[in-house]
């Protein structure tokens, strides 16, 4: 298998990686590429969840220049966990649910220091979209010390249906956000419950912000208008483990 870095390029071996059960992040494919060969490469990838991205040669021929017969997959150093499985696994252990949804989260730093506090935190589980997030790769691992190895990183097609899934199994959704007046350190934020972050240019997405049954600001008292999204979460995430400690 033809392997170089954390991409696996060439037809067959991308399709044994898939059918081996590696961990693969996303495929990109050539632009117009067909065959009944490419045809059962998607299918497998739909089964598996993986995401397909359809990109120019000169995309490919960016990460490698060698014969990558119009396919690379790009690994993941960690397996992606579905949320159905690590709930239960929570909530069988006769735990509290404590989750992190990253709305769009790109800067692999931040991303990586969310992960490193979340597992101080003991948070059960990061989840993350398909398409517009960090990628996971070495960078990823290094920036969070190597905490992603020890929590559950769930990928999903909307975070809004997957808001919905958590909410409805008794977590309660809590946004960070400064389109509210209401301070963190006012709000109940015990019990179980999903902490959601969203970029430092975008915030979170108005469909999740209406969602929220708890939307939670930090005072900014100097002249910067507002914190690191890393640095942000990191405070909402102890705040929120100080209050499930006192339980």
């Amino acid at each position: 298998m033809e392997q170089k870095s954390d991409f696996i390029f060439g037809i067959r071996p991308v399709e044994e990686a898939i059918k081996s059960g590696q961990h693969c992040d996303k495929v990109l494919i050539r632009k117009g590429m067909g065959g009944d060969t490419i045809d059962a490469i998607k299918e497998m990838m739909r089964n598996h969840r993986i995401p397909l991205q359809q990109v120019p040669d000169a995309k490919l021929n960016r990460i490698t220049r060698k014969n990558h017969q119009g396919i690379i997959a790009l690994m993941s150093p960690v397996p992606f966990q579905q949320i159905e499985d690590v709930l239960m696994n929570v909530y069988d252990k006769g735990e509290d649910p404590f989750f992190l949804m990253l709305d769009e989260v790109t800067d692999v730093r931040n991303f990586g220091a969310m992960v490193r506090t979340a597992e101080c935190a003991a948070v059960h589980g990061v989840i993350i979209p398909q398409k517009g997030s960090v990628r996971i790769g070495g960078d990823a691992v290094k920036t969070s010390a190597g905490a992603l190895f020890n929590l559950p990183v769930c990928r999903t097609a909307s975070l809004k249906k997957t808001a919905s899934y958590l909410k409805d199994s008794g977590l309660k959704l809590v946004a960070a956000t400064e389109k509210t007046d209401d301070m963190y350190f006012n709000q109940p934020l015990d019990g179980p419950a999903l902490l959601i972050m969203g970029a430092e240019d975008k915030g979170i997405s108005q469909g999740l912000l209406d969602m929220a049954d708890v939307k939670a600001a930090l005072p900014v008292q100097g002249k910067i208008s507002s914190l690191n999204v890393s640095n942000a979460a990191a405070v909402l995430m102890y705040e929120m483990l100080r209050q499930r400690m006192k339980k």
